[in-house]
Protein backbone atom coordinates (compact mmCIF):
# COMPACT_ATOMS: atom_id res chain seq x y z
CA UNK A 1 0.00 0.00 0.00
CA UNK A 2 2.76 2.46 0.98
CA UNK A 3 4.68 1.55 -2.20
CA UNK A 4 1.63 2.35 -4.33
CA UNK A 5 1.11 5.67 -2.54
CA UNK A 6 4.78 6.52 -3.05
CA UNK A 7 4.52 5.86 -6.80
CA UNK A 8 1.22 7.75 -7.21
CA UNK A 9 2.37 10.76 -5.16
CA UNK A 10 5.67 10.74 -7.05
CA UNK A 11 3.84 10.83 -10.40
CA UNK A 12 1.67 13.74 -9.21
CA UNK A 13 4.70 15.59 -7.82
CA UNK A 14 6.54 15.08 -11.10
CA UNK A 15 3.55 16.36 -13.07
CA UNK A 16 3.27 19.52 -10.94
CA UNK A 17 6.98 20.29 -10.63
CA UNK A 18 8.36 18.76 -13.82
CA UNK A 19 6.90 21.32 -16.19
CA UNK A 20 8.05 24.77 -17.22
CA UNK A 21 4.67 26.35 -16.49
CA UNK A 22 5.08 25.80 -12.76
CA UNK A 23 8.74 26.79 -12.64
CA UNK A 24 8.20 29.79 -14.91
CA UNK A 25 5.22 30.89 -12.83
CA UNK A 26 7.11 30.77 -9.54
CA UNK A 27 10.19 32.54 -10.85
CA UNK A 28 8.11 34.86 -13.03
CA UNK A 29 6.04 36.23 -10.14
CA UNK A 30 9.21 36.90 -8.15
CA UNK A 31 10.80 38.65 -11.15
CA UNK A 32 7.64 40.67 -11.81
CA UNK A 33 7.46 41.84 -8.18
CA UNK A 34 11.17 42.62 -8.12
CA UNK A 35 10.78 44.93 -11.12
CA UNK A 36 7.40 46.37 -10.03
CA UNK A 37 8.74 47.26 -6.57
CA UNK A 38 11.95 48.83 -7.85
CA UNK A 39 14.28 46.05 -6.65
CA UNK A 40 13.18 46.51 -3.04
CA UNK A 41 15.74 43.82 -2.07
CA UNK A 42 18.49 46.43 -2.39
CA UNK A 43 16.68 49.61 -1.37
CA UNK A 44 15.16 48.19 1.81
CA UNK A 45 17.99 45.89 2.95
CA UNK A 46 19.74 48.24 5.39
CA UNK A 47 16.47 49.65 6.71
CA UNK A 48 15.13 46.15 7.39
CA UNK A 49 18.14 45.42 9.61
CA UNK A 50 17.44 48.59 11.62
CA UNK A 51 13.81 47.53 12.07
CA UNK A 52 14.84 44.08 13.33
CA UNK A 53 17.20 45.77 15.80
CA UNK A 54 14.19 47.57 17.28
CA UNK A 55 15.00 51.10 16.15
CA UNK A 56 11.46 51.86 14.97
CA UNK A 57 8.96 51.33 17.77
CA UNK A 58 5.77 53.34 18.05
CA UNK A 59 3.32 53.64 20.92
CA UNK A 60 -0.09 52.29 20.11
CA UNK A 61 1.19 49.60 17.73
CA UNK A 62 -0.93 46.45 17.86
CA UNK A 63 0.24 42.84 17.70
CA UNK A 64 1.35 39.83 19.72
CA UNK A 65 5.12 39.62 19.11
CA UNK A 66 8.08 41.87 18.28
CA UNK A 67 9.63 42.25 14.81
CA UNK A 68 12.54 40.03 15.87
CA UNK A 69 10.24 37.37 17.32
CA UNK A 70 8.07 37.36 14.19
CA UNK A 71 11.18 36.96 12.02
CA UNK A 72 12.53 34.23 14.33
CA UNK A 73 9.22 32.34 14.19
CA UNK A 74 9.14 32.56 10.40
CA UNK A 75 12.83 31.59 10.14
CA UNK A 76 12.29 28.68 12.51
CA UNK A 77 9.85 27.33 9.90
CA UNK A 78 12.17 27.90 6.96
CA UNK A 79 15.49 27.02 8.62
CA UNK A 80 14.79 23.32 8.81
CA UNK A 81 15.48 20.16 6.90
CA UNK A 82 15.39 22.16 3.66
CA UNK A 83 18.75 23.65 4.62
CA UNK A 84 20.34 20.26 5.25
CA UNK A 85 18.29 17.55 3.54
CA UNK A 86 16.67 19.73 0.87
CA UNK A 87 19.93 21.14 -0.48
CA UNK A 88 21.50 17.68 -0.53
CA UNK A 89 18.46 16.27 -2.37
CA UNK A 90 18.58 19.09 -4.93
CA UNK A 91 22.28 18.48 -5.66
CA UNK A 92 22.00 14.68 -5.74
CA UNK A 93 19.05 14.82 -8.19
CA UNK A 94 19.77 18.04 -10.10
CA UNK A 95 23.56 18.28 -9.87
CA UNK A 96 25.65 21.13 -8.44
CA UNK A 97 23.89 23.64 -10.71
CA UNK A 98 20.75 23.29 -8.59
CA UNK A 99 22.44 25.44 -5.93
CA UNK A 100 22.65 28.39 -8.35
CA UNK A 101 18.92 28.16 -9.05
CA UNK A 102 18.26 28.07 -5.32
CA UNK A 103 20.12 31.40 -5.15
CA UNK A 104 17.99 32.84 -7.95
CA UNK A 105 14.81 31.64 -6.23
CA UNK A 106 15.97 33.25 -2.97
CA UNK A 107 16.83 36.65 -4.49
CA UNK A 108 13.51 36.90 -6.33
CA UNK A 109 11.81 35.39 -3.29
CA UNK A 110 12.86 38.38 -1.18
CA UNK A 111 10.48 40.57 -3.21
CA UNK A 112 7.78 37.91 -2.93
CA UNK A 113 8.19 37.71 0.87
CA UNK A 114 8.04 41.50 1.13
CA UNK A 115 4.79 41.59 -0.84
CA UNK A 116 2.94 38.73 0.88
CA UNK A 117 3.87 39.85 4.40
CA UNK A 118 2.99 43.50 3.73
CA UNK A 119 -0.43 42.35 2.57
CA UNK A 120 -0.79 40.01 5.57
CA UNK A 121 -0.31 42.96 7.95
CA UNK A 122 -2.63 45.19 5.98
CA UNK A 123 -5.52 42.71 5.93
CA UNK A 124 -5.05 40.91 9.25
CA UNK A 125 -7.81 40.58 11.86
CA UNK A 126 -7.42 41.18 15.61
CA UNK A 127 -9.90 39.77 18.13
CA UNK A 128 -10.00 38.63 21.77
CA UNK A 129 -8.05 35.46 20.84
CA UNK A 130 -5.20 37.45 19.29
CA UNK A 131 -4.01 38.26 15.77
CA UNK A 132 -4.85 36.24 12.67
CA UNK A 133 -3.45 36.97 9.25
CA UNK A 134 -2.05 35.44 6.10
CA UNK A 135 -3.04 34.90 2.46
CA UNK A 136 -6.50 33.61 3.41
CA UNK A 137 -7.32 36.95 5.05
CA UNK A 138 -5.69 38.83 2.15
CA UNK A 139 -7.86 36.91 -0.31
CA UNK A 140 -10.97 37.41 1.83
CA UNK A 141 -10.58 41.03 2.94
CA UNK A 142 -8.51 42.36 0.05
CA UNK A 143 -10.07 40.61 -2.92
CA UNK A 144 -13.41 39.28 -1.54
CA UNK A 145 -12.46 35.82 -2.83
CA UNK A 146 -13.88 33.67 -0.03
CA UNK A 147 -13.76 30.33 -1.88
CA UNK A 148 -10.16 30.86 -2.94
CA UNK A 149 -9.32 31.86 0.63
CA UNK A 150 -10.84 28.61 1.91
CA UNK A 151 -8.91 26.72 -0.76
CA UNK A 152 -5.64 28.21 0.47
CA UNK A 153 -6.47 27.56 4.14
CA UNK A 154 -7.32 23.92 3.43
CA UNK A 155 -4.08 23.19 1.61
CA UNK A 156 -2.07 25.16 4.17
CA UNK A 157 -3.53 22.96 6.91
CA UNK A 158 -2.74 19.82 4.89
CA UNK A 159 0.74 21.15 4.06
CA UNK A 160 1.46 21.72 7.76
CA UNK A 161 1.33 17.94 8.21
CA UNK A 162 3.71 17.41 5.26
CA UNK A 163 6.33 20.14 4.92
CA UNK A 164 6.03 21.20 8.56
CA UNK A 165 5.71 17.86 10.32
CA UNK A 166 6.27 14.51 8.58
CA UNK A 167 9.23 15.68 6.46
CA UNK A 168 10.98 17.23 9.45
CA UNK A 169 10.94 14.28 11.84
CA UNK A 170 11.57 11.81 9.01
CA UNK A 171 14.73 13.67 8.05
CA UNK A 172 15.88 13.73 11.67
CA UNK A 173 15.71 9.93 11.75
CA UNK A 174 17.56 9.81 8.42
CA UNK A 175 20.32 12.08 9.71
CA UNK A 176 20.72 10.28 13.03
CA UNK A 177 20.79 6.91 11.24
CA UNK A 178 23.92 8.01 9.39
CA UNK A 179 25.66 8.43 12.74
CA UNK A 180 24.15 5.33 14.32
CA UNK A 181 22.44 2.93 11.87
CA UNK A 182 20.55 1.21 14.70
CA UNK A 183 18.40 4.32 15.11
CA UNK A 184 16.19 3.13 12.23
CA UNK A 185 14.94 0.22 14.33
CA UNK A 186 13.84 2.60 17.08
CA UNK A 187 12.62 5.47 14.94
CA UNK A 188 9.35 5.51 16.85
CA UNK A 189 11.28 6.50 20.00
CA UNK A 190 12.62 9.57 18.17
CA UNK A 191 9.06 10.36 17.08
CA UNK A 192 7.57 10.02 20.57
CA UNK A 193 10.33 12.17 22.11
CA UNK A 194 9.88 14.96 19.58
CA UNK A 195 6.09 14.76 19.89
CA UNK A 196 6.29 15.31 23.65
CA UNK A 197 8.65 18.28 23.30
CA UNK A 198 6.58 19.88 20.54
CA UNK A 199 3.34 19.38 22.48
CA UNK A 200 4.71 21.29 25.47
CA UNK A 201 5.45 24.29 23.25
CA UNK A 202 2.55 24.56 20.81
CA UNK A 203 -0.16 24.27 23.44
CA UNK A 204 1.05 27.65 24.72
CA UNK A 205 0.13 29.41 21.46
CA UNK A 206 2.03 31.92 19.34
CA UNK A 207 3.66 33.81 22.23
CA UNK A 208 5.33 30.66 23.58
CA UNK A 209 6.25 29.53 20.05
CA UNK A 210 7.82 32.95 19.34
CA UNK A 211 9.72 32.91 22.65
CA UNK A 212 11.18 29.44 22.00
CA UNK A 213 11.93 30.25 18.35
CA UNK A 214 13.73 33.52 19.17
CA UNK A 215 15.99 31.53 21.52
CA UNK A 216 16.69 28.49 19.33
CA UNK A 217 17.01 30.07 15.87
CA UNK A 218 19.98 32.42 16.47
CA UNK A 219 21.85 29.73 18.44
CA UNK A 220 21.41 26.93 15.91
CA UNK A 221 22.12 29.17 12.92
CA UNK A 222 25.41 30.43 14.40
CA UNK A 223 26.59 26.93 15.36
CA UNK A 224 25.74 25.40 11.97
CA UNK A 225 27.28 28.26 9.97
CA UNK A 226 30.44 28.08 12.10
CA UNK A 227 30.91 24.36 11.48
CA UNK A 228 30.17 24.76 7.76
CA UNK A 229 32.79 27.51 7.62
CA UNK A 230 35.34 25.12 9.14
CA UNK A 231 34.59 22.63 6.35
CA UNK A 232 35.00 25.34 3.70
CA UNK A 233 38.24 26.60 5.26
CA UNK A 234 39.61 23.04 5.27
CA UNK A 235 38.71 22.70 1.58
CA UNK A 236 39.46 26.29 0.54
CA UNK A 237 41.60 25.17 -2.41
CA UNK A 238 38.55 23.48 -3.95
CA UNK A 239 36.23 26.50 -3.65
CA UNK A 240 37.07 28.19 -7.03
CA UNK A 241 36.59 24.90 -8.90
CA UNK A 242 33.37 24.23 -6.97
CA UNK A 243 31.89 27.62 -7.90
CA UNK A 244 32.88 27.08 -11.54
CA UNK A 245 31.18 23.66 -11.46
CA UNK A 246 28.00 25.16 -9.97
CA UNK A 247 27.73 27.83 -12.69
CA UNK A 248 28.61 25.39 -15.47
CA UNK A 249 25.97 22.88 -14.42
CA UNK A 250 23.41 25.66 -14.00
CA UNK A 251 23.93 27.65 -17.19
CA UNK A 252 26.10 25.80 -19.72
CA UNK A 253 24.13 23.18 -21.69
CA UNK A 254 27.09 22.79 -24.08
CA UNK A 255 29.28 21.53 -21.23
CA UNK A 256 26.85 19.31 -19.31
CA UNK A 257 23.90 18.85 -21.69
CA UNK A 258 20.51 20.51 -21.88
CA UNK A 259 18.82 17.82 -19.81
CA UNK A 260 21.28 18.36 -16.95
CA UNK A 261 20.62 22.10 -16.94
CA UNK A 262 16.88 21.42 -16.98
CA UNK A 263 17.16 19.12 -13.96
CA UNK A 264 19.28 21.72 -12.16
CA UNK A 265 16.55 24.34 -12.69
CA UNK A 266 13.77 21.96 -11.70
CA UNK A 267 15.33 20.74 -8.45
CA UNK A 268 16.92 24.07 -7.59
CA UNK A 269 13.63 25.95 -7.81
CA UNK A 270 11.64 23.18 -6.11
CA UNK A 271 14.03 22.82 -3.18
CA UNK A 272 14.63 26.56 -3.03
CA UNK A 273 10.91 27.11 -2.57
CA UNK A 274 10.77 24.28 -0.03
CA UNK A 275 13.58 25.88 1.96
CA UNK A 276 12.66 29.58 1.99
CA UNK A 277 8.91 29.14 1.30
CA UNK A 278 8.73 32.33 -0.79
CA UNK A 279 5.37 32.38 -2.52
CA UNK A 280 3.83 29.63 -0.42
CA UNK A 281 2.10 32.12 1.87
CA UNK A 282 3.14 30.37 5.07
CA UNK A 283 5.39 32.88 6.82
CA UNK A 284 2.99 35.85 6.41
CA UNK A 285 0.90 34.13 9.09
CA UNK A 286 3.77 34.61 11.53
CA UNK A 287 4.58 38.14 10.39
CA UNK A 288 0.91 39.14 10.70
CA UNK A 289 1.30 38.80 14.50
CA UNK A 290 4.05 41.47 14.64
CA UNK A 291 3.49 44.52 16.83
CA UNK A 292 3.31 47.30 14.25
CA UNK A 293 0.74 49.41 12.46
CA UNK A 294 3.03 49.84 9.43
CA UNK A 295 2.50 46.88 7.02
CA UNK A 296 5.52 47.82 4.89
CA UNK A 297 7.77 47.76 7.94
CA UNK A 298 7.02 44.09 8.59
CA UNK A 299 7.27 43.36 4.88
CA UNK A 300 10.87 44.60 5.01
CA UNK A 301 11.56 42.33 7.99
CA UNK A 302 10.10 39.34 6.13
CA UNK A 303 12.33 40.12 3.17
CA UNK A 304 15.35 38.98 5.20
CA UNK A 305 14.10 35.39 5.42
CA UNK A 306 15.28 34.11 2.01
CA UNK A 307 18.56 35.96 2.49
CA UNK A 308 19.36 34.24 5.79
CA UNK A 309 17.78 30.90 4.94
CA UNK A 310 18.99 30.31 1.38
CA UNK A 311 21.68 32.80 0.43
CA UNK A 312 23.56 32.15 3.68
CA UNK A 313 22.70 28.79 5.27
CA UNK A 314 21.76 26.75 2.18
CA UNK A 315 24.85 28.09 0.41
CA UNK A 316 27.01 26.78 3.25
CA UNK A 317 25.49 23.31 2.96
CA UNK A 318 25.65 23.22 -0.84
CA UNK A 319 29.23 24.44 -1.04
CA UNK A 320 30.29 21.88 1.58
CA UNK A 321 28.77 19.07 -0.50
CA UNK A 322 30.40 20.29 -3.73
CA UNK A 323 33.90 21.15 -2.40
CA UNK A 324 34.21 17.76 -0.66
CA UNK A 325 32.95 15.95 -3.78
CA UNK A 326 30.43 14.14 -1.59
CA UNK A 327 27.74 14.21 -4.29
CA UNK A 328 30.08 12.06 -6.43
CA UNK A 329 31.80 9.82 -3.86
CA UNK A 330 28.91 9.09 -1.49
CA UNK A 331 27.33 5.60 -1.63
CA UNK A 332 24.18 5.41 -3.75
CA UNK A 333 21.88 4.99 -0.73
CA UNK A 334 23.30 8.10 0.98
CA UNK A 335 20.88 10.92 0.10
CA UNK A 336 19.11 13.78 1.83
CA UNK A 337 20.37 14.66 5.31
CA UNK A 338 22.77 11.71 5.34
CA UNK A 339 24.55 13.15 2.25
CA UNK A 340 25.19 16.40 4.13
CA UNK A 341 26.43 14.43 7.14
CA UNK A 342 28.69 12.44 4.82
CA UNK A 343 30.12 15.66 3.31
CA UNK A 344 30.87 17.18 6.71
CA UNK A 345 32.44 13.94 7.96
CA UNK A 346 34.68 13.79 4.87
CA UNK A 347 36.29 17.06 5.96
CA UNK A 348 36.20 17.11 9.78
CA UNK A 349 35.58 13.48 10.70
CA UNK A 350 32.82 12.01 12.86
CA UNK A 351 32.30 15.34 14.62
CA UNK A 352 30.90 16.73 11.36
CA UNK A 353 28.23 14.05 11.12
CA UNK A 354 27.31 14.54 14.79
CA UNK A 355 26.92 18.30 14.29
CA UNK A 356 24.70 17.73 11.27
CA UNK A 357 22.57 15.22 13.18
CA UNK A 358 22.21 17.52 16.18
CA UNK A 359 21.62 20.58 14.03
CA UNK A 360 19.01 18.73 12.04
CA UNK A 361 17.14 17.78 15.21
CA UNK A 362 17.07 21.42 16.38
CA UNK A 363 16.18 22.74 12.92
CA UNK A 364 13.36 20.23 12.59
CA UNK A 365 12.04 20.92 16.09
CA UNK A 366 11.81 24.66 15.44
CA UNK A 367 10.17 24.09 12.04
CA UNK A 368 7.58 21.75 13.52
CA UNK A 369 6.50 24.24 16.19
CA UNK A 370 6.32 27.14 13.71
CA UNK A 371 4.28 25.18 11.18
CA UNK A 372 1.85 24.11 13.90
CA UNK A 373 0.97 27.81 14.21
CA UNK A 374 0.46 28.13 10.45
CA UNK A 375 -1.79 25.10 10.53
CA UNK A 376 -3.87 26.24 13.47
CA UNK A 377 -4.39 29.71 11.89
CA UNK A 378 -5.66 27.94 8.78
CA UNK A 379 -7.94 25.66 10.79
CA UNK A 380 -9.26 28.63 12.76
CA UNK A 381 -10.07 30.42 9.50
CA UNK A 382 -12.07 27.43 8.26
CA UNK A 383 -13.77 26.18 11.42
CA UNK A 384 -13.28 28.77 14.17
CA UNK A 385 -11.27 28.85 17.40
CA UNK A 386 -12.90 25.63 18.71
CA UNK A 387 -11.03 23.57 16.09
CA UNK A 388 -7.56 24.79 17.08
CA UNK A 389 -6.98 22.51 20.08
CA UNK A 390 -8.06 19.28 18.30
CA UNK A 391 -5.79 20.26 15.40
CA UNK A 392 -2.81 20.68 17.73
CA UNK A 393 -3.45 17.27 19.29
CA UNK A 394 -3.62 15.51 15.89
CA UNK A 395 -0.58 17.46 14.68
CA UNK A 396 1.45 16.30 17.69
CA UNK A 397 0.41 12.66 17.26
CA UNK A 398 1.40 12.63 13.58
CA UNK A 399 5.00 13.42 14.52
CA UNK A 400 5.33 9.77 15.59
CA UNK A 401 3.98 8.64 12.19
CA UNK A 402 6.50 10.86 10.40
CA UNK A 403 9.38 9.03 12.05
CA UNK A 404 8.25 5.71 10.55
CA UNK A 405 6.88 6.26 7.02
CA UNK A 406 9.18 6.09 3.93
CA UNK A 407 11.19 9.25 3.17
CA UNK A 408 10.29 9.39 -0.53
CA UNK A 409 6.55 9.30 0.17
CA UNK A 410 6.85 12.15 2.67
CA UNK A 411 8.81 14.37 0.26
CA UNK A 412 6.28 13.70 -2.51
CA UNK A 413 3.38 14.77 -0.29
CA UNK A 414 5.26 17.92 0.73
CA UNK A 415 5.97 18.86 -2.89
CA UNK A 416 2.33 18.42 -3.94
CA UNK A 417 0.87 20.45 -1.05
CA UNK A 418 3.50 23.17 -1.56
CA UNK A 419 2.38 23.96 -5.08
CA UNK A 420 -1.33 23.75 -4.20
CA UNK A 421 -0.73 26.35 -1.47
CA UNK A 422 1.29 28.59 -3.74
CA UNK A 423 -1.31 28.99 -6.53
CA UNK A 424 -3.97 31.05 -4.68
CA UNK A 425 -1.29 33.04 -2.86
CA UNK A 426 0.49 34.01 -6.07
CA UNK A 427 -2.83 35.09 -7.59
CA UNK A 428 -3.34 37.48 -4.67
CA UNK A 429 0.20 38.87 -4.99
CA UNK A 430 -0.25 39.70 -8.67
CA UNK A 431 -3.72 41.25 -8.26
CA UNK A 432 -2.65 43.39 -5.28
CA UNK A 433 0.86 44.30 -6.43
CA UNK A 434 -0.25 47.86 -7.34
CA UNK A 435 -1.50 48.38 -3.78
CA UNK A 436 1.80 47.13 -2.33
CA UNK A 437 3.79 49.44 -4.63
CA UNK A 438 1.70 52.41 -3.49
CA UNK A 439 2.15 51.48 0.18
CA UNK A 440 5.91 50.99 -0.30
CA UNK A 441 6.36 54.34 -2.07
CA UNK A 442 4.38 56.19 0.60
CA UNK A 443 6.31 54.50 3.41
CA UNK A 444 9.76 55.33 2.01
CA UNK A 445 8.70 58.90 1.23
CA UNK A 446 7.53 59.34 4.81
CA UNK A 447 10.64 57.62 6.19
CA UNK A 448 12.97 59.89 4.20
CA UNK A 449 11.20 62.98 5.53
Amino acid sequence: MLDQLTVLSGDLSGLLWGNWITLGGLLGVGLYLTIRLGVVQFRGFKHSIHIIQGKYRCKGDKGDVSHFQALSTALSATIGTGNIAGVATAISLGGPGALFWMWVTAFLGMATKFTESTLALNFREIDKDGVSGGPMYTLLNGLKMKRTAMFFAFFAAVASFGIGNLVQVNSVVDGLAFIEPGVKEYSWVVGVTMAMLVGMVILGGVKRIAKVASTIVPFMAIVYISVAMIVLINEYQQIPAAISTIFNHALNPWAVGGAAVGEAIRWGVARGLFSNEAGLGSSPMAHAAATTNEPVREGLVAMMEPFVDTLVICSMTGLAIVVTGAYITAPEDVTGASLTAYAFSQSIGDAGAIIVGGGLALFAFSTIIAWSYYGDRSVKFMFGEKAVLPYRVVYTMLIVVGAIVPLKLVWNIADVTNILMAVPNLIALILLSALVKKMKDEYFEKHQK
